[in-house]
């Protein structure tokens, strides 16, 4: 297990909460709620948003992308100004033990799961992305 592989993990596990909220949302459209209660909602779906960006270049900074690549891809100029921004993340997850890295990982199964229950046509062939993750390395 490395930290790439268990940042991929945690980026998969925030996609599918996402998933599940958003669709969570859409089910609420027509209920009568008051306008505080679905702005907090959309911010919930905007705050995993962020995590699944943040966990997202977490895994490719571990898996040896450029920063410049990465700074690019999220639309920003200073790719040094961006490292800085993560540094305490890679430190933090590069730092973990194989115990803690196995433990953070546990329970991966339930994606690979959650995803052939939702899967639709137009979605990627892939019948165990998490595990095909884990079976790569």
């Amino acid at each position: 297990m490395t930290p790439e592989i268990l940042a991929r993990i945690a980026t998969a596990r925030a996609a599918r909460d996402l998933s599940d909220l958003a669709r969570q949302f859409v089910a609420t459209t027509a209920q009568p709620t008051n306008p505080t209660e679905r702005i907090r909602k959309a911010r919930e779906l905007r705050e995993l948003v962020n995590q699944l960006v943040d966990l997202t270049v977490l895994a490719e900074a571990f898996g040896g992308a450029p920063w410049e690549d990465v700074t690019a891809a999220l639309g920003r100029q200073d790719p040094g100004t961006v490292k800085r921004e993560f540094a305490d993340d890679i430190a933090e997850w590069g730092g973990k033990s194989e115990e803690e890295l196995e433990r953070g990982a546990a329970g991966h199964e339930a994606i690979d799961e959650w995803y052939a229950r939702h899967r639709e046509d137009l979605d990627p062939e892939a019948s165990t992305p998490v595990d095909d993750l884990l079976n790569r390395h």
